[in-house]
């Protein structure tokens, strides 16, 4: 995987879809990106040209926050 690259956003923004239990994070303006799985259902989405991140998909996100509320 390409290092990916993050710019101090202007805004960060967020998503919930309760009904797929998805979070969607935002740096700056939503816009279309490649995505790259990282892993435990979270997708980094980012700009093919320049690699710079542009959010995250958090997939399943009720159940990574009770696994982490356990530790």
């Amino acid at each position: 995987m390409e290092t990916l690259k993050m710019e101090i956003p202007q805004q960060a923004t967020w998503d919930y879809d309760d009904e797929a239990d998805t979070l969607y994070i935002s740096f700056g303006k939503p816009q279309p990106a490649l995505t790259e799985d990282i892993g435990e259902g979270i997708l980094a989405r980012y700009l093919e040209d320049s690699g710079e991140l542009v959010g995250f998909t958090i997939i399943g996100v009720s159940q990574v926050i009770k696994q982490k509320s356990k530790i």
